[in-house]
């Protein structure tokens, strides 16, 4: 199978990085539309235009399945690029979903979810967390801890000055939803600022047990093979893609 994934940006590569461990797929064909990174800031109308745009690049390849690794993708577009595809479109929180269900068995433990501006504001996650019943749910913008990951940083004083910014107020929750899929490469950290407390809701992760159970995916027991796009500075995500890769 040869599957497409999607991000605004560099983000995307931490669900990348998953599905390369996992060795679900034969090839997978990743595009960041580094152009106009990053996508939480902006309103939803331009949101599902660039996202139904990129769908335009995939016309490029006979992918099998597109998975749009963009949390504010998911959040406003999904349905859209649905209708307009002519093969299957996963997004990311559907699956973190799935895996706090999986995780979580108290349905009053204490939810923190982390995400950028346009995230939070479309209520996604909370609004399909309380409909399953949880019932103590924080949502924060988070929406620092892109730059910061897009610079390579994933620990020391910068990135703690960031997490002490935006968790000074909050006590140790029981779990962490990382509704950026940049934050997975900061995971380490805001569990350690938590004091090693927290269970870590990781979308790459998700996104895998996901595939395995709604498509009976296994193993290929081969590498994939990966082929990195961008709509600008394709050398540049080439490169944080051989580092963050690596971590």
């Amino acid at each position: 199978m040869r599957i497409g994934v999607f991000d605004s940006g560099a983000g995307g590569l931490s669900v990348v990085k998953s599905l390369l461990e996992h060795q679900l797929f034969d090839e997978i064909i990743y595009y960041g539309d580094t152009a106009r990174v990053p996508y939480g800031t902006k309103d939803k109308n331009t949101i599902i235009r660039y996202s139904l745009e990129a769908l335009e690049f995939f016309n490029n390849f006979d992918i099998d399945l597109l998975i749009t690794a963009c949390n504010t993708v998911s959040a406003y577009a999904l349905n859209e690029m649905r209708e307009a595809s002519h093969y299957d479109v996963i997004g990311v929180i559907e699956p973190g979903i799935r895996a706090v269900e999986n995780k979580i068995d108290d349905k009053d433990a204490r939810l923190l979810i982390t995400g950028t501006r346009a995230t939070i504001a479309s209520q996604r996650y909370q609004k399909e967390l309380k409909d399953i019943g949880y019932t103590n749910i924080t949502a924060l913008q988070t929406g620092l801890f892109v730059p910061i990951v897009e610079e390579s940083i994933f620990d020391g004083s910068l990135l703690d000055e960031a997490m002490q910014h935006y968790f000074k107020d909050i006590s140790a929750p029981n779990a962490v939803i990382l509704g950026c899929t940049h934050f997975p490469l900061i995971s380490d950290s805001i569990k350690r600022y938590f004091d090693d407390k927290p269970i870590m809701i990781h979308s790459g992760e998700a996104i895998v047990e996901y595939l395995q159970e709604r498509y009976s995916l296994t193993s290929t027991n081969k590498p994939s093979n990966l082929k990195i796009y961008a709509s600008d500075n394709v050398d540049g995500l080439r490169s944080i893609a051989s580092n963050w890769l690596s971590e």
